[in-house]
């Protein structure tokens, strides 16, 4: 199949099975929790009743007071008492093979393309790490939330796009579901595509 390069009238021959491929909703949700599912730490710990400290008297007698029954001051339901269901240290993450990962990025790249959605040019080279040239590119291709992805990192064009909010910058190896779906459109150098398609095979 072929995809247009922006900003003329030249083509590109790209790999079916990476830029064709069929849509699995299911297999894509997934690997995106999974992926947003292992950045999180896991390290919220609470204590129970047994952990907190003090409670070991009996606070008042069992009759005759007019309160009711406590047989501890470190109850759940009790100022300072421990939690019910406290929260310990795990780990939240998801297996996901090679393949089930492979799949998903190209699933998503697939649709990208069907929706209009990737953007391929043939070079994004910058004069010099300024946020004003970058915007100025990107604004005479209509491109306002979009995910930039290179080869490899060029320092001009990080620098010039860490001041734009709605512009990411990744390269090739760094690509992720969670990168990809979060950006309206994605611009990918000719290069970072035939990078693509070898990493997906």
């Amino acid at each position: 199949m072929k995809i247009k390069i922006a900003g003329g009238s030249n083509e590109l021959q790209v790999s079916e099975a990476t830029f064709g491929h069929e849509y699995n909703e299911a297999l894509v949700h997934q690997v995106v929790t999974a992926y947003r599912n292992a950045g999180r730490s896991g390290t919220k710990a609470q204590l129970t009743k047994a952990e907190v400290r003090g409670g070991g008297k009996k606070p008042h007698s069992q009759k005759g007071t007019g309160q009711a029954r406590a047989g501890s001051s470190r109850s759940p339901i009790w100022v300072g008492g421990g939690r019910a269901f406290a929260a310990k240290p795990r780990s939240f993450e998801q297996k996901v093979n090679r393949k089930m990962y492979r799949g998903a990025l190209r699933s998503m790249l697939s649709e990208l393309v069907r929706q209009d959605r990737l953007v391929v040019t043939d070079g994004l080279e910058l004069e010099a790490a300024k946020t004003r040239l970058l915007a100025a590119r990107l604004k005479s291709m209509s491109l306002d939330k979009v995910l930039i992805v290179v080869e490899a990192i060029d320092e001009k064009l990080f620098l010039a796009a860490r001041n734009l909010p709605l512009v990411g910058v990744l390269p090739v190896t760094a690509l992720n579901p969670l990168a990809l779906v979060s950006y309206d459109k994605v611009l990918m150098t000719v290069g970072a595509v035939k990078l693509i398609e070898e990493r997906l095979q």
